[in-house]
């Protein structure tokens, strides 16, 4: 019987721990004598985004660790061109979307996967 990959749709070769035509890693499950492919979840932690926005919220590393670089790099240019002169509202930009990560209202990365708790 023929398996393919949930991500892509490609047909799977026997045996294989990865797709060749995405690259998505896949395990087998038997569930009710059917064999069925599917992808690994690996996603970002919304506990580490979120504290990573409250701490060092000013320099953008959050928006750096879930994908976002434009946002990271214009916290990150707003705080150190200024001298740190206005790092205080890169620090509450930062701040407010540690919290929106921690409540949920920001619960994806940039590729749009769902961010685990």
């Amino acid at each position: 019987m023929a398996k393919f990959c949930v991500n892509c749709g490609k047909e799977l070769k026997e045996g294989a721990d990865i797709c060749l035509n995405c690259g998505k890693i896949v395990k087998e499950n038997i569930n009710n004598n059917n064999i069925k492919s599917e992808t690994i979840p690996t996603g970002k932690s919304k506990v580490a985004a979120g504290i990573l926005g409250i701490l060092l919220g000013c320099f953008g590393v959050h928006n750096f660790y879930l994908g976002y670089t434009g946002k990271a790099v214009a916290q990150l240019l707003i705080t150190i061109l200024s001298c740190f002169i206005l790092s205080p509202i890169s620090a509450i930009w930062g701040f407010i979307e540690g919290i929106l990560i921690l409540c949920g209202s920001i619960d994806k990365d940039a590729n749009g996967h769902k961010l685990v708790d």
